[in-house]
């Protein structure tokens, strides 16, 4: 019975340390073991938020991301090899089953070490495109490091990300310039609605071959340039693209960067705020949506009026399976979102709205479902409507999907009927009817006279 209670203790110590909703177990993939001191405070600072890192060498026969068929790791910190790919434990198709199975990836890249082809090809599998030229480097010659790059100028000073749009959330907001040293930029494509850039380049930034002295035109340039990218998949997990893995390195983190288009005043790097956001971000302790109950029912007015579907239901109840038409109902969901370690109440940005679609193969209705109580850990959201006039088989459907966020999708089906032959309205309700029951009072009389 002890043995059994430590067990259990061990266990909730455990659920309690790991902060990431989806798991605590990381492995990271470095050639070189002995580099990881570079990355002593990173390795640090996720251990602080519990999690068990194993590293491993892309050449380790022992490396596997799955085993009885299950994932092994929850989460996957890929660092750039020094050699031609991560060998063949880590293809690019175990990789996408790995993110097929909601484990999530953060892939360093580096000007430094040639990106494999494996993983280039992976990458444009998202719809990720990089340089050509294995050899490119995003440089920028007014925003740069004056101390560390005054020569290459290829330790990029970037600006806090900004929000994608008004109704999108802003994870990676940070007080102080980002440094990006010899960073791998790429290009994102336009037709994936699960793709969306977190840092971008400068304006004046471009990439080019620094070995090619005829190479006159840039693979991209400006904003064009991606430095850090975020795939999310329709399973909610998350591919995020690194474009320089030294900036997780302790170097970086407690620097001291000077440039004239930050003041030209020598100031701290945000880059440690930065890592802590991205790497929360992309293992899901930040941006994750949980859905608590899911409720519809009729309204108290359609049965107070004698119009509701008592004959079916015999009264008003939770979720019911068949409605009527034209029956009042009001749809409730509690959403919660999953911040670092706790769930708190989900609060959608001023420009977004939480829809609800009443559907059958198109929406009859697609209503905003506004805030109507809130507790500790979660927000309800509710909208009342009439069914439409139009029997058959409909959807309760919410239905948000927005960059950095985890999908929602849930779906309630019930049916919807015609009145029953006793929920008609009587003739001599209907004042269109009196003309005719007028007449036939008359003709009644005539006949009696």
């Amino acid at each position: 019975m002890r043995v059994l209670f430590s067990l259990l203790l061990v266990a909730l110590l455990g659920a309690v340390q790991a902060l990431s909703s989806t798991g605590s177990r990381l492995l990271v993939v470095i050639e070189e073991l002995a580099e990881k001191e570079k990355y002593g405070t990173f390795w640090g600072d996720l251990e602080s938020r519990g999690y068990r890192l194993s590293f491993e060498s892309p050449k380790s026969e022992t490396l596997r991301l799955f085993k009885h068929g299950e994932r092994a790791y929850d989460h996957l910190l890929l660092l750039p090899p020094k050699s031609k790919g991560f060998g063949p434990n880590l293809t690019p198709q175990i990789l996408l089953e790995f993110v097929n199975k909601a484990g999530n990836i953060l892939l360093g890249l580096s000007a430094t070490s040639p990106t494999p082809a494996a993983i280039s090809s992976l990458l444009l599998e998202l719809d990720i495109h990089l340089p050509p030229d294995r050899n490119s480097v995003v440089v920028d010659h007014f925003s740069y490091d004056e101390k560390s790059a005054g020569d290459k100028h290829d330790v990029l000073l970037t600006r806090s990300p900004k929000s994608l749009r008004p109704d999108v959330k802003n994870y990676f907001a940070q007080n102080g310039p980002i440094a990006v040293p010899r960073a791998v930029g790429h290009v994102l494509g336009n037709a994936s609605p699960l793709l969306a850039p977190i840092l971008r380049a400068q304006s004046t930034s471009y990439a080019y071959n620094p070995k090619d002295e005829n190479d006159e035109e840039p693979f991209a340039v400006g904003e064009q340039l991606s430095l850090v990218s975020a795939f999310q998949a329709r399973n909610s997990a998350r591919f995020t693209v690194l474009g320089s893995t030294e900036m997780l390195e302790d170097e970086w983190f407690s620097a001291q960067v000077k440039s004239s288009a930050f003041g030209g005043k020598a100031v701290a790097t945000a880059n440690r705020n930065f890592a802590s956001s991205l790497s929360a971000w992309t293992f899901q302790e930040l941006g994750v949506l949980k859905v608590g109950r899911v409720e519809h029912y009729l309204n108290d007015a359609s049965e107070k009026s004698g119009t509701g579907n008592s004959s079916a239901l015999g009264t008003a109840q939770i979720n019911p399976k068949i409605y009527r038409i034209k029956n009042d109902v009001t749809f409730t969901i509690e959403l919660s979102e999953y911040d670092t370690d706790k769930l708190i109440p989900f609060v959608p940005p001023p420009a977004d709205t939480v829809q609800l679609e009443f559907s059958m193969l198109s929406p009859f209705h697609r209503l905003a479902l506004q805030p109507t109580s809130r507790t500790a850990n979660s927000t309800l959201f509710s909208t009342s409507f009439t069914l439409p006039d139009q029997h058959g088989i409909f959807n309760f459907r919410v239905n948000y999907k927005r960059p950095f966020l985890t999908n929602i999708d849930e779906k309630r089906t019930v049916t919807v009927r015609h009145f029953a032959h006793d929920e008609w309205p009587r003739s001599f309700v209907i004042s269109a009817a009196w003309p005719w029951i007028g007449g036939i009072g008359v003709t009644a009389v005539g006949w009696l006279a």
